[in-house]
Order: C-alpha cells, then sequence, then structure tokens
C-alpha cells in the first residue's frame, strides 16, 4: 500500500503527484514518501478524511485547500492553485479532489501557463482521467483559459 493505491492516481513528476481523495493511510504513506505537502481542491463536504488538513500538518506536511464548486469552476480558482504550486515549487507535492478531474484540468492549464506543456501533453493528461467523460461547464472553462494562453504573445 502507498500513494500509487490512491484513486485515480498519476505521477505527473518526480515531485508532483494526483489523484481522487486519499485515504487517511495514504496521507501517512505520503508523509513516509517525503511529501511536503498536500493541496486539496474538493469542495469542504467531499472530504474523505475528517479533519484532513489538521492530519496532514500533523505529519509535517504543508496543507492547502482550495474548494472547486464542481458546477462552477473560475479563474480564481484556477489562479489560487496556481500561487500554490508557484509556492510549493521545490517541494515534493500530492494533489487531490474527489477523483482527479478537478486536479487533472487545474493541473494541465498551469502547465500549460507556467511549465511550458503544449496543448497536446495537457490533453493527454487530463484525457487519462476526462476519456469518455462529458462535462460541457468544465469543457468550456478549458477551454476559455486554454484559448487565453494560445492567443497570448508566449503561447
Amino acid at each position: 500500500m502507498g500513494t500509487e493505491d490512491i484513486y485515480n492516481y498519476r505521477q505527473v513528476s518526480d515531485r508532483v503527484i494526483t489523484g481522487g481523495h486519499p485515504t487517511e493511510q495514504q496521507l501517512r504513506d505520503a508523509a513516509s514518501e517525503n511529501f511536503d505537502a498536500v493541496i486539496n481542491l474538493a469542495p469542504v463536504d467531499h472530504r474523505s478524511v475528517p479533519d484532513e488538513d489538521e492530519l496532514v500538518r500533523s505529519l509535517g506536511m504543508a496543507y492547502t485547500h482550495i474548494p472547486v464548486v464542481w458546477d462552477s469552476p473560475t479563474v480564481a480558482d484556477l489562479e489560487a492553485f496556481e500561487q500554490a504550486m508557484e509556492d510549493l515549487t521545490d517541494a515534493r507535492v500530492l494533489v487531490h479532489c474527489a477523483a482527479n478531474f478537478r486536479v487533472t484540468a487545474f493541473y494541465s492549464l498551469y502547465a500549460r501557463r507556467h511549465l511550458g506543456w503544449t496543448a497536446a501533453e495537457a490533453h493527454a493528461f487530463r484525457s487519462s482521467i476526462w476519456d469518455g467523460s462529458d462535462y460541457p461547464i468544465w469543457n468550456a472553462f478549458i477551454a476559455e483559459v486554454d484559448g487565453e494562453q494560445s492567443s497570448s504573445p508566449s503561447g
């Protein structure tokens, strides 16, 4: 058992993993695997571990909660996520939500805007979770944000 058993687990790099809700044991595993921080994008009413913030901090990891409402993702939510990732540039980070949909969407947009990912790389990362799903609100949000990236001078 370990972090790789987190629901819809994806390893982005040596320092970033994403997934759905981790269990209490999986959070403990993250600490023992030398993760420095946890970012949770699930709303408050979608927690799988009671007092997750307290548990994570007691394990010596930083905790950031950005409750992204499923039916209305916002640019402000994405910007808060981007700031959290920038604040943790050198840290090992577990990013999760309920099922890794919010996270793969936000991380792929972050990677396009800050890490130089191509549209194809971002799409491939999202598709590993999103394929076969149809969420028009999210499709529109991703297209809007990604369209801004594509039309910017550096994009």
